[in-house]
């Protein structure tokens, strides 16, 4: 059974889960199996007209799903809100734009005719986190559906309940729970065509592994250790500020995407600690999740804490962030920390701590900074923060990231429209935009050259095609 504590209150029991075996995530993937072939037929604007009717009813439920959010996972009740809104917000983004992305093109013309079809995969394995549960599950589940997939999921025991509640709220999506024996039959079940998961390197890996084995494609979103790069010229105020604090502290830093490596310019650190120590101070505000104004809660674990810990505390200087509400001992609270003074090869600097600390580092010329930026295995996110936005775009082009943020870092910088997704060791695959929705997609294309149409002008056996 997977027993699921509050990280906020580690005595109190938020829910109860049975493991599901072998058997039965056989037993769910043939269901879906069963049901993809009725579902595929449908005309989009059926799937998308269903779709519409289960999002109401999740909205209907949204105060009850986001209270039990923030119970499972530690995340202050207002950002557990906001979690469901915005996976309802992609939803709909989905099925006011699938129809359009995914409709079928016909090309007719001197060179020929060419009808271009995008054909769903099939059933569709989801193995999700912990730290967004709802939207890192929607952002799978929903562009899966609208495209005529079935699905089934898996969410992180760490935090099963929200996420399994919404995914079973969809039309044909299986949930099955359980941890990495779950997870792995999930993945090599010969009839999955198609895999998407979000996590942490190693899980990846072996996700990757396990797929790859069954030639199954996948897209991966895995970890980062995004740098957040000042430039001489940065003029923040102090909303600026604020939102640079929560670029790294949201979710009490476990985030992919948060700011996990700030550099500034060396004679201006004292003035940037300064006004960044007074936001964090205003902004941070550490305590239970359910209590009002608090913007911070626990790390998802004890291992999660004692490993932040580890990482922050006893080398450089590390400087104590924000207030705190409440009584912490009752749960995982870490006290959030600037931590200055590290070598670039400091564990803090090099790991992604996916914990409520981050390391200040200084710099003196513009191409030592990139150049530093750029030394991580990782590439999913980065910031470019300047007065001058033509120079920071121009920085940003020159990053190893997936997705550069300007002028902000973290959640305040994603468009529905805009791809999310790492380089380097951070993945493969799309989520959001119209690449997140032909993800669970697969061309299917059918044509007739010109040359062998009525009164075409034939071509000899061992030609090749022309240009056209």
């Amino acid at each position: 059974m997977i027993t699921k504590e509050n990280p906020a209150r580690t005595t109190e029991v938020v829910g109860v889960l049975p493991i599901t075996g072998p058997a039965g995530v056989d037993a769910a993937v043939r269901r879906a199996e069963a049901a993809r072939r009725d579902w595929s037929a449908h005309p989009i604007a059926g799937r998308v007209a269903a779709l519409r009717r289960c999002a109401a009813a999740i909205a209907g439920r949204a105060e009850e799903l986001a209270v039990l959010l923030a119970r499972e996972s530690g995340k202050p009740l207002a950002d557990c809100r906001g979690e469901i809104g915005f996976a309802l917000a992609y939803l709909e983004w989905v099925c006011e734009r699938a129809p359009d992305v995914l409709a079928e093109r016909v090309t007719d013309d001197g060179a020929g005719r060419l009808v271009t079809r995008r054909r769903p995969y099939g059933v569709v394995a989801c193995v999700t986190p912990w730290n967004a549960p709802v939207i890192l599950t929607m952002t799978k589940l929903a562009p899966a559906l609208a495209a005529g997939n079935t699905a089934v999921v898996k969410p992180s025991p760490l935090a099963p309940l929200a996420a399994g509640a919404v995914a079973a709220a969809l039309p044909h999506v299986e949930v099955v729970h359980g941890g990495a024996e779950t997870g792995q039959a999930l993945v090599t079940h010969p009839l999955v065509r198609k895999v998407a998961f979000t996590g942490g390197d190693a899980a990846g890996r072996a996700i990757a592994a396990a797929a790859g084995a069954m030639l199954t494609p996948s897209v991966l979103e895995l970890g980062g250790n995004d740098p957040a790069v000042l430039l001489p010229d940065f003029a923040l105020t102090p909303d600026d500020y604020e939102r640079l604090v929560m670029a790294s502290f949201a979710t009490s830093g476990q985030v992919c995407m948060a700011a996990k490596r700030l550099y500034v310019p060396r004679r201006r650190a004292g003035e940037f600690t300064e006004a960044y120590v007074a936001a964090a101070e205003r902004i941070l505000l550490v305590g239970d999740p359910l209590v009002p104004g608090v913007t911070m809660g626990p790390v998802i674990s004890g291992e999660a804490a004692a490993r932040v810990r580890e990482l922050a505390w006893g080398r450089g200087v590390a400087v104590p962030l924000g207030r705190a509400t409440g009584d912490l001992s009752a749960g995982y609270f870490v006290t959030p920390v600037l931590v200055g003074g590290l070598a670039d090869d400091d564990p803090l600097v090099v790991t992604e701590q996916f914990g409520p600390a981050v390391p200040l580092l200084v710099y003196d010329g513009e191409e030592e900074v990139v150049g530093r930026a750029n030394a991580s295995e990782l590439g999913l996110g980065a910031s470019v923060w300047s007065g001058d936005e033509e120079r920071a775009f121009a920085v940003a082009g020159r990053l190893e990231a997936g997705f550069v943020f300007v002028n902000t870092h973290n959640r305040t910088g994603m468009s529905l429209r805009a791809p999310f997704g790492g380089v380097k060791r951070s993945g493969y695959g799309r989520e959001y935009g119209e690449e997140g929705l032909l993800e669970y997609v697969q061309t299917a294309v059918t044509h007739a050259p010109a040359a062998f149409r009525p009164g075409g002008s034939g071509m000899p056996a061992t030609a090749y095609p022309d240009r056209a």
